[in-house]
């Protein structure tokens, strides 16, 4: 039995035993997230749980699909959801392991008395959870879910689980391309489509909803794309104005790191995204690259290829400056070209 499976094992006793459970994932919530969630509290349910999920920020329209009566997912009101973060038996943090990336629900879940659990595959964990379940080397929260939901064959994959679960493991896998990838996840893939899933309904649901303005704010951000590091960096920057002019919002720039990537010659790309109070910058790279060691010389983290970083209350030209100049020492080596 590998370490994971004797982990998963080890809390199967603590999820059987759970009367009431809120689920929660990071700001500004991605597929892998809420198919987790989602996933997740059907399955607790199944078994007679009371099951609430409650995030920060507002479901993105292109996942509105695996909660489309709106019943599921709940954005989180501190004067009606505390209580319930207070009386619950159990916390579920998925698909990340820093407390503070829950944003305005951290003091609630933080004071809370309930066990708290993590089920995470990105590096580095904070310890704020009392169990943590996490695989670095897993492609993603919804893999690791997956094998949780398989160790209790009781309870089965209804059709509904199986298409979050897919669509988790399908939107953090850049739809099967990334190198995890292996034959064991198209397995799993297979199974969940035996299960319901349906792979053309899902990837027209998230990668084929695209309004005007958010096509419209993607070719503004092409158009003012630079290039550094002798052609192997690729980077681009989103304002507060262009967001305005096209009436999108952070959640529409889901997946623009792609772009960057697809260039030739380019091992790393960076995405500028102007917030309100801040700036998030999206790392990605290839081979051997450890962008996430550069998204950690600004407060983020990731896996090897994909990180992350908010910062606060900075300028968005500092920021830009400051990153690609630190960005070159990693395109630059020799072993990463």
């Amino acid at each position: 039995m590998s370490p994971l499976e004797e982990a998963i094992k080890g809390i199967m006793p603590r999820l059987a035993g759970v009367r009431s459970a809120v689920l929660t994932t990071h700001v500004n919530p991605d597929g892998d997230g809420i198919g987790s969630e989602v996933a997740m509290a059907e399955w607790l349910s199944a078994g007679g749980c009371k099951t609430h999920i409650l995030n920060h920020s507002e479901t993105p329209g292109v996942y509105m699909f695996m909660d489309d009566a709106g019943r599921r997912i709940r954005t989180y009101d501190p004067e009606r959801d505390a209580a319930t973060i207070a009386s619950a038996d159990l916390i579920l943090v998925l698909d990340t392991n820093d407390l503070g990336r829950l944003r305005s629900m951290e003091p609630a879940v933080h004071a809370s008395r309930a066990f708290k659990i993590c089920i995470d595959h990105h590096l580095d964990p904070h310890g704020f959870a009392d169990c943590s379940i996490i695989d670095p080397e897993a492609t993603s929260t919804g893999e690791i879910v997956y094998r949780i939901i398989l160790m209790d064959p009781g309870r089965g994959l209804s059709p509904s689980m199986a298409s979050a679960l897919y669509c988790a493991i399908m939107t953090d896998t850049g739809s099967f391309r990334y190198p995890r990838v292996d034959p064991e996840i198209h397995r799993m893939a297979a199974r969940l489509i035996e299960a319901g899933a349906d792979p053309v309904r899902i990837y027209a649901e998230v990668y084929e909803r695209w309004s005007t303005g958010r096509i419209h704010l993607l070719g503004r951000m092409l158009a003012g794309m630079g290039m550094g590091g002798k052609g192997r960096l690729a980077y681009a920057s989103i304002t507060q104005e262009m967001l305005q002019q096209t009436g999108t919002s952070e959640a529409d720039t889901d997946n623009f790191t792609t772009y960057p990537m697809s260039i030739q010659g380019v091992t790393a790309g960076i995405i500028f995204l102007e917030l309100k109070d801040g700036v998030k910058i999206s790392f990605r790279s290839k081979g051997v690259i450890p962008i996430n060691e550069l998204a950690k010389e600004f407060g983020g983290n990731g896996h090897l290829n994909a990180a992350g970083a908010r910062l606060y209350k900075v300028s968005l030209h500092d920021v830009t400056r400051d990153v690609l100049e630190a960005a070159e020492k990693y395109v630059a080596a020799p072993e990463n070209t």
